[in-house]
């Protein structure tokens, strides 16, 4: 069964390009007359003495919706930005994308009409990550304005706020609609038994699959090194105005901000170690933190600039060295655990709930749940390369030998053993087996009916206009009003 979806082109990133926006935000609700005189204004519209608004062509203008403009170049540069972004552009239209804009549009201009707002403050940190970000793979700010034929930073910001204000208020706004959106076992069930037998879904084969970890710990010494380490370089920061960036490069051991210098934006709802965001919090500008430990290893974090509720900051992650003699003494434990569940001296989950380090897995047999879904079932096709490569030999009821794996967060390295617990060949979908599945299928339904509902209902209320060489477009919405 195909299941259609109205944000078929949701997933275009705004940063890879930046599109001539010739948008307005209006601030307050205005008269009937004075929003037709302000679009009349935007799209070259002239009144009479008689009153009657007389159309003028103005080349460049493919849509009007609502207080919004569409231009014909802000099709081509979103065009642009899908094919440097490596999408097939095969498949994708002029008509399409221009539809797609104007749903973006119409979602804005209901947005400001509902009051649903996006601050500036969010909008404008939203801009300087995206600044920081071309920076950092570009090399400079002025090789980012030569390469985007800015003249300046300042325009180049003031058009990044423009077109991030709208897709906020567009992402808001379809939040918005299906924010309450659920769906009964019952509605499943209906869902379910409406698609002909010959067109339900295939799923592809899955695998359940368990696994016992043994993470090895640095001596004591290793650990005062580190912390030693640390607090030399927090003295030349603070005491010879050493450059903390410089440092991170040379010394941090974090793999996702090492090359940036440690440089991290967050807030208190990034996703991050809770322990790592209390010190950053607790922190003033321009400070430098004592170093501390988290799950990765022991970090300093320094301040540089505080935005309300989010910290610019960087890093420095240092992990203590775990000797060889350590490592080995993990791996030669879990292989006697391994010989033992082989001798039926006790299960894999028992083993899983008695040995494992893993606080994750060890209460539920040492389950592996999806990160996708968080299921247990795991589909072949979509599987981490890693993980498959560790499992992809194994039959029925065996064990791995120890896998020695490195933290790809940057975490300590921990050896493991695995078994796959359970097989599910590629079948057409079974109610009661691939209930979840049906489950998010049927979900994902019921709020594209919602938005096709409220789409449908906000056309026919609201301001649109379709340049002459676009009315022959065959748009999946009714933009052509008759």
């Amino acid at each position: 069964m195909k299941l259609r979806n109205s944000l078929f082109f949701g997933a275009l990133a705004l940063i890879s390009g930046v599109a001539n926006a010739q948008d307005s935000i209006p601030t307050e609700a205005e008269g009937q007359m004075e929003q037709m005189e302000a679009v009349a204004e935007a799209t070259n519209v002239r009144k009479d003495s008689s009153n009657n608004f007389k159309r003028v062509k103005l080349d460049g203008i493919a849509a009007v919706v609502g207080d919004y403009v569409i231009l014909d170049s802000d099709i081509e540069k979103t065009l642009i930005d899908l094919k440097s972004q490596g999408a097939s552009a095969e498949d994708i239209s002029h008509c399409s994308l221009l539809g797609k804009l104007m749903e973006d549009r119409l979602y804005a201009n209901q947005a400001v009409q509902d009051s649903i707002l996006v601050s500036d403050d969010e909008v404008n940190a939203t801009g300087d990550r995206q600044l920081q970000s071309l920076v950092q793979q570009i090399g400079s700010m002025e090789k980012v304005l030569k390469y985007y034929k800015k003249e300046d930073e300042a325009s180049f910001r003031e058009e990044l706020y423009k077109i991030n204000k709208l897709r906020m208020l567009s992402e808001r706004m379809q939040q918005d609609i299906i924010k309450e959106i659920e769906i009964t076992p019952e509605e499943v069930r209906q869902f379910f038994n409406k698609i002909p037998v010959d067109e339900r879904p295939v799923f592809g084969a899955e695998l359940e699959i368990a696994q016992i970890t043994k993470e090895p710990e640095p001596s004591e010494e290793e650990k005062q090194k580190v912390i030693d380490k640390l607090n030399q370089i927090k003295a030349d920061v603070e005491d010879n105005d050493a450059s903390f960036s410089v440092k991170a490069i040379l010394y941090s051991q974090d793999p996702g901000s090492k090359s940036k210098g440690g440089f991290y934006s967050i807030t208190k709802d990034t996703g991050f170690d809770k322990t790592f965001k209390d010190v950053a919090f607790s922190l003033k500008e321009g400070e430098v933190s004592e170093p501390f430990e988290t799950i990765f290893g022991y970090h300093i974090i320094y301040i540089e600039k505080i935005r309300g509720q989010e910290l610019d900051l960087r890093h420095i992650l240092i992990q203590p060295e775990i000797s060889q003699d350590v490592l080995e003494e993990a791996k030669q434990e879990l292989d006697s655990i391994r010989q033992k569940i082989i001798n039926n001296e006790f299960t894999f989950a028992e083993a899983a709930l008695n040995f494992s380090d893993e606080k994750e897995t060890k209460f539920d047999g040492g389950l592996l749940r999806n990160p996708q879904d968080f299921s247990s079932r795991f589909e072949l096709t979509k599987m981490d390369p890693t993980l498959y490569n560790q499992v992809q030999g194994l039959k029925d009821n065996e064990i791995t030998h120890p896998v020695l794996e490195q933290d790809p967060r940057g975490g300590a390295p921990k050896y493991k053993i695995l078994k796959i617990t359970n097989r599910f060949d590629e079948h057409v979908a079974d109610f009661a087996k691939d209930y979840t599945k049906i489950q998010e299928l049927a979900l994902t339904e019921k709020k594209y009916n919602a938005i096709k509902k409220w789409m449908d209902e906000h056309i026919k209320d609201t301001y649109i206009s379709v340049n002459d060489d676009n009315k022959d477009c065959e748009f999946a919405n009714n933009w052509i009003k008759e």
